[in-house]
């Protein structure tokens, strides 16, 4: 059974930093796509980053670019998106997602399994 689990969020100010933590159960990540979508209110879900299965190919949606970066840790099965920077636009639900990785990133329809998703708020 494939289980995701979100870590990690909270407050942060304007131009502060988090560090979003995805462990994964019941696969390791060699062999799927990884992707974090988010949630504004009000807004549809959208994806923000996605790193290939080999860890050789990262994609940023274009206002998280060069402020966000996703990695991962084999051993520890688990993702991260490190996101500097933050803008009170970044506040949302963030999600973890098993999809594909393309440059335009995955689209929510695409997405094969889902964390329950974590709050980030992004004071002004």
């Amino acid at each position: 059974q494939l289980e995701l689990r979100e870590s990690g969020g909270g407050l942060a100010p304007n131009g502060g930093s988090l560090r979003l933590s995805c462990q994964v159960f019941g696969f390791t990540l060699d062999y799927y796509n990884m992707a974090w979508f988010r949630q504004a209110p009000g807004k549809e879900r959208e994806g923000v980053s996605c790193i290939s299965r080999s860890g050789g190919s990262t994609n940023y949606a274009d206002p998280v670019k060069g402020r966000f970066t996703i990695s991962r840790d084999i051993a520890k099965n688990t993702v991260y998106l490190q996101m500097d920077s933050l803008k009170p636009e970044d506040t949302g639900t963030y999600y973890c997602a098993i999809g594909p990785c393309p440059p335009w990133l995955p689209l929510t329809s695409e997405v094969d399994a889902w964390g329950q998703g974590i709050q980030v708020t992004v004071s002004s």
